[in-house]
């Protein structure tokens, strides 16, 4: 991305806030104020007439997170047009790794779903996602003297990561679709891109626009946070003269609610995973839902995305940029194993709602990112202490 070290610090900012608020709600779930927490988190309000009578945590979900993935639309319309995956020749190895970075965890999950029922099946895609905001909040704080070409490979996988499991979302995890919902949600969001492409940014025209788009796409069966993405990626990312782009003009505006309100409450009421009154941590650890998410995250990215560079390197012309050796990947694929905020919201999607794999799925998502988290932070010490001693030796 074009701002790297702002990027950083904005990431390392709200991935703590998030990992504050996924540990509070995991405390809340599981303390004598369980019973509140539910009852808030199931609590319905919204107008019925236009079937969005939903709970608190269908708000946070299908409401609230389109923020955070209209913020990604942008991101991902910016790094088209001026940045990291504007060059197909550049970004061919990491556009090429998160494909494998996500049939990784997948396979892995799949083979060891074999031998149980049909429904745990369908929670193949939990483990496939990678949280940019953590990943890179994460190589922030340790990654300081790490290669910057590395940083850029981290950062052109994870975006591409969150366009193919928008894609996996919108393809995968839409049972009754509704056309006409369908096709009036994309005439909002062919109006929103005529006025931004003209340069009209009121906010009293943008705004009712895109709640529209949000409404008529939840009515469509497809996830309504599609609808962000598709309104990020119609604002144009090209300057005009010397005023900055609308992209990162959006971006300025929207980030602060996306990753300070936004991806907080999503974080809370997703995160709180009951595991006192279910059948108890042992039984939960046991289901192969939960084992093929825990070991899909981190070795399942880790096979995925360091086994298809180190093939695609040796085999092709492509190659890893300035300074960045294939050790510097092994850190990196497994920091992609951090999947929280997509792989919570699959969890939510993959299997019917009140069934124990939604609750057994959540707590591997929390369980597989944590291993993650602290073992791609080591790994990226390590290899930061090694450039350290290396470059020392050289002066």
């Amino acid at each position: 991305m074009t701002n790297i070290p702002k990027a950083l610090a904005d990431e390392t900012k709200s991935g703590l806030l998030l990992m504050a608020c996924a540990v509070a709600a995991l405390v809340v779930a599981n303390s004598p104020a369980r019973h509140l927490y539910e009852r808030i988190s199931e609590y319905t309000f919204g107008p019925e007439s236009l079937h969005l009578h939903l709970p608190v945590s269908h708000w946070a979900a299908d409401g609230l997170l389109t923020l955070f993935f209209f913020v990604v639309g942008l991101e991902l319309k910016t790094e088209f047009v001026t940045g990291s995956l504007r060059d197909i020749r550049e970004a061919a190895l990491p556009m090429l790794a998160a494909v494998f970075g996500m049939i990784g965890p997948a396979l892995l999950y799949v083979i060891i779903q074999f031998g149980s029922e049909e429904p745990a099946f369908h929670g193949w895609a939990i483990p496939t996602a990678t949280d940019i905001a953590f990943a890179v909040a994460l190589l922030g704080i340790f990654g300081r003297g790490f290669p910057p070409a590395a940083r850029t490979f981290l950062l052109t996988l994870a975006v591409v990561d969150d366009l193919l499991a928008i894609i996996v979302i919108a393809v995968f995890y839409t049972e009754h679709l509704n056309f006409v919902a369908l096709l009036a949600a994309l005439a909002a969001v062919a109006v929103f891109a005529f006025l931004v492409n003209k340069r009209i940014t009121y906010w009293f025209l943008l705004i009712p626009l895109g709640v529209l788009a949000w409404g008529f796409m939840h009515a469509s069966g497809i996830h309504s946070t599609i609808a962000g993405v598709l309104l990020g990626l119609v604002v144009p990312a090209t300057r005009r003269g010397r005023e900055e782009q609308m992209t990162h003009r959006f971006v300025h505006k929207i980030q602060p609610w996306s990753a300070g309100v936004a991806l907080p409450l999503f974080a809370f009421f997703s995160a709180g995973v009951n595991v006192i009154d279910s059948k108890g941590l042992w039984d939960t650890l046991a289901d192969p839902v939960t084992v093929g998410i825990i070991i899909g995250m981190p070795i399942g990215k880790f096979v995925g995305i360091f086994g298809s560079v180190a093939f695609l390197t040796r085999m092709t012309r492509l190659h890893l940029g300035n300074g960045v050796s294939l050790r510097d990947i092994m850190p990196i694929s497994i920091l992609c194993g951090i999947g929280f905020t997509v792989a919570l919201l699959v969890a939510g999607l993959a299997f019917p709602p009140g069934s124990e794999h939604v609750q057994h799925g959540k707590l591997a998502v929390l369980i597989g990112t944590l291993i993650s988290a602290v073992l791609g932070s080591f790994l990226v010490q390590r290899r930061v202490r090694h450039h350290r001693h290396h470059s020392s030796r050289h002066h």
